[in-house]
């Protein structure tokens, strides 16, 4: 009886020992993670994908995002004359799946406010120096551009992939947008007084040209008139006029006769 007992006592216990120890030793990385494994302290040279995985009870399974992740800070730098610019910048960034022991070893889970964050900061302040605030302005796509090359070289040091970058805004103090508009409007008016001074001279050249035409068809009218009328054109266009009367005196040169004489 008393073995009996013992039994049912033991088989419960070894069966709670073992789902406690099934439990230790298996271990589910999400989808989207990697999954680093730290035996006795120190990081494996490997790493496993998604999904069920067996693993000593001694090791431990750090789970690593893999995911593209965003982030989207308010920055401050300040341009090659010294004007203060305000940057809302966005950076899409994934860790190398292949490195993730590595990150993890050296930098840890808090990758973003280790080395991303300061990469970010000292990549725009970095790039904007080297324009000046009005280029800022009229070349943003040079800014973001450069940023994002500066960037990228930075974060492939710790094996951190960089996605994509986008600037959402960029803002001047007020003084400064003040003087730019004023200087965008003068050049305004400035070009639109020498595109009305261009267009009156234009309509002045055309003017002349079409007296000199005209006047150049009246004159050649005219020579074409004046070679054509021949003696016999211009006799025969007095027959054309004439009335059939008669005149009063005609004359052959030496006498003068009146044809209503007898």
């Amino acid at each position: 009886m008393k073995n009996v007992q013992k039994r049912f006592i033991v088989i419960p216990v070894l069966l709670l020992c073992g789902i406690l120890i099934a439990t230790q030793c298996i271990v589910k990385v999400p989808t989207g993670h990697t999954g680093v494994i730290v035996t006795f302290g120190k990081v494996e040279n490997r790493t496993l994908d998604s999904g069920m995985h067996f693993k000593a009870p001694w090791q431990s399974i750090i789970k690593m995002d893999n995911r593209i992740q965003k982030q989207t800070v308010d920055l401050s730098a300040f341009s090659k004359d010294i004007q203060e610019v305000n940057m809302v910048y966005t950076v899409n960034y994934q860790i190398s799946k292949n490195e993730a022991m590595t990150i993890y070893s050296t930098i840890g889970k808090e990758y973003y406010s280790t080395v991303i964050s300061p990469s970010v900061m000292e990549a725009v302040k970095t790039v904007s120096a080297k324009y000046t605030a009005e280029e800022l302005i009229t070349d943003r796509t040079k800014l973001a551009v450069g940023i994002e090359e500066e960037l990228e070289k930075a974060l492939s040091r710790y094996n951190i992939l960089l996605v994509s970058t986008s600037i959402e805004d960029i803002d001047f103090t007020d003084a400064f947008t003040d003087a730019v508009e004023a200087k965008q409007v003068a050049q305004q008016n400035k070009l639109r007084a020498e595109t009305e001074a261009e267009t009156k001279i234009i309509e002045a050249n055309a003017q002349a040209e079409v007296r000199r035409i005209e006047a150049d068809a009246e004159a050649y009218v005219n020579e074409t008139t004046s070679q054509s009328l021949t003696d016999r054109i211009l006799q025969k266009m007095y027959y054309e006029k004439w009335n059939g009367v008669l005149p009063e005196i005609v004359s052959d040169g030496s006498m003068i006769l009146s044809p209503n004489r007898e």
